[in-house]
């Protein structure tokens, strides 16, 4: 049986490690092409949706706060003032940090916590392997593959096993 520490951080620094290396690719496409990086950073998929630049925040504010609802920590405040791909990657690198620190003892018996989820319209409550199998892990994928999707759209030469990455 695999501990909740297993089953959340590593999927997540999988996830987040794939999205940073996708953007240095990105990163290295605008540079060949002697393309302006916002064109790519400001891009959306359709006019409702966010751009890559917000796509790659909330993919690490998922993560970030992933861990620390499962660890029983304070989620980590990040401002969203990144305008480059290195500015994103630096973001994720420091999401990936706070996350492989929590250590696993932290998560012993998250299987059994009431994630207590703050909104606009009052606190959403739910049972820890609800948030994480239909709450955590669908935002995060959807806004990873989201970006992954803009930077394909663009030309980027990213493929199935870019998005799906190595084991962290």
């Amino acid at each position: 049986m695999i501990s909740i520490h297993q089953a959340c951080i590593p999927p997540a620094v999988r996830a987040l490690n794939a999205l940073s290396a996708i953007l240095a690719k990105g990163a290295a496409h605008c540079e060949a092409r002697s393309i302006d990086p916002s064109a790519l950073l400001q891009f959306r998929l359709y006019p409702d949706m966010f751009p890559l630049t917000r796509q790659v925040q909330i993919a690490s504010d998922s993560a970030n706060r992933l861990g620390a609802r499962m660890a029983g920590v304070p989620v980590p405040s990040m401002p969203d003032t990144e305008t480059s791909f290195a500015e994103l990657e630096a973001r994720l690198a420091k999401t990936i940090a706070f996350l492989t620190s929590l250590p696993a003892s932290q998560f012993e018996g998250g299987e059994t916590r009431e994630i207590v989820i703050p909104g606009r319209k009052g606190e959403t409550r739910m049972p820890a392997l609800e948030y994480i199998q239909g709450s955590a892990f669908p935002n995060l994928y959807f806004h990873v593959a989201t970006a992954y999707d803009i930077l394909r759209h663009n030309g980027v030469e990213i493929g199935k096993r870019d998005f799906l990455g190595t084991p962290a």
